[in-house]
Formats: structure tokens, C-alpha cells, sequence
């Protein structure tokens, strides 16, 4: 079914979120290497800048979703997920403070908002964002960034169960393997958002 993109991704009542587009993630800094391929061959940290640059021209309010950790692991839970227990085998791991938590340059514009979190993998629980979100009269989250095997499906069942509208951009995401997060986006945010290209989103913002 086609989706009216224009009308539902209104500039006066949409946000732009992206997730965990940070150096520790995939930036110079990043220690995922399959994660780093797969975007690197989808372009996907070019597609998110120019996404990103369109919402900011279009007036679209563009809030960074970061993830951090402080040294002493304060606010994080640490022992209730096997993979966050293997991230933090390494003390260095994503460190407050540290250029690793930084938004990509790419990314990075000086009127976006940041929304971060020290615990979990979506972006809502625990954090300002909803009630940010809500102050801004948005009504309708576009989502990009990282990744599919869990920021993303996170970030799009958090947001619909608030109420919330949500775009997921399809060349601006990954998963790894890239396989799995091509069925992750079939199978699952297929249920939960309307899906787009950065480029097509842009078109209807520019009008």
C-alpha cells in the first residue's frame, strides 16, 4: 500500500532519530567490524548525513540517540544480557568522556538534540526522549542508524507503543550479518513502520 509520505512525515510534527551513528560504533573508532562492512558497502553512513541534511533544511528536528558508558558503570545494567556482559569484558568500551561516544562528523550538526542512554539498546526506556519528543508536537519518528539486530526493531516497538508514527529509512540502516538484517526489515519492521529511501523522504520534504 502506498504510504502518503508528505502527510505523514510533515515536518511540523516530525523528529528524525539516529541511533547509535557514533565513532564507537561506526567510526573510526568502531570494534564491530562486520557492522562497519555491511554499512560500508550500503553506503549507509552517506545516505544518514544526506537524510540528516535534508531534515535539518526541511526543519525537521534531528535528535541524536547515543549510548555511553560511565567508568564506574553507574546507571548500567551489566550482568542481565550476555552481549552487554561481553561489550564490557573490554573497560574502554564506549567511555563517557571519550571520543568513541562522538556522533560521527558526518552526522554531527550543531542544532541537533542529544538523547543519551546508559543502559539497554532502545532509546526511549529510561530516557527524556519521549517526554523531549512530545514538547516538540512530534507525532511521527523517522528512524536511522544501528543497528538492526536490536537498536532499531528496539527503538520502532518503543516508539509505536507510545503512539508514535514511525519511518524507518531503508538505505540508512545495517545489521550483521547484512542478510539477517534484510529479513529483520521483511519480517519485522515491515509490521511496525512505513518504509522509505532517504532520497524518497527528502523529495516529499522539499515538496
Amino acid at each position: 500500500m502506498a504510504i502518503d509520505l508528505a502527510e505523514l512525515a510533515d515536518p511540523r510534527h516530525t523528529a528524525l532519530l539516529v541511533m547509535e551513528m557514533q565513532r564507537g560504533v561506526v567510526g573510526d573508532l568502531a570494534k564491530f567490524p562486520e557492522l562497519v562492512k555491511a554499512c560500508d558497502e550500503r553506503g549507509v553512513v552517506a545516505n544518514a548525513a544526506r537524510a540528516a541534511a535534508a531534515a535539518r533544511a526541511a526543519g525537521v528536528r534531528v535528535v541524536q540517540c547515543t549510548a555511553a558508558f560511565r567508568a564506574d558503570r553507574a546507571g548500567s545494567h551489566t550482568d542481565n544480557c550476555p552481549f552487554i556482559k561481553g561489550l564490557l569484558k573490554d573497560p574502554n568500551h564506549m567511555l563517557e568522556g571519550t571520543g568513541a561516544i562522538e556522533v560521527v562528523p558526518e552526522l554531527a550538526g550543531p542544532g541537533d538534540l542529544e538523547s543519551r542512554r546508559y543502559h539497554g539498546f532502545s532509546p526511549f526506556t529510561g530516557t527524556a526522549l519521549d517526554q523531549t519528543l512530545r514538547s516538540l508536537g512530534v507525532r511521527t519518528v523517522v528512524a536511522m542508524g544501528l543497528s538492526l539486530n536490536l537498536g532499531i526493531p528496539g527503538l520502532c516497538l518503543e516508539a509505536v507503543n507510545l503512539g508514535y508514527r514511525v519511518v524507518v529509512l531503508t538505505d540508512a540502516v545495517a545489521g550483521m550479518p547484512a542478510e539477517y538484517g534484510d529479513a529483520v526489515m521483511a519480517n519485522t519492521i515491515s509490521l511496525l513502520a512505513a518504509r522509505t529511501t532517504g532520497a524518497e523522504l527528502a523529495a516529499a520534504w522539499e515538496g
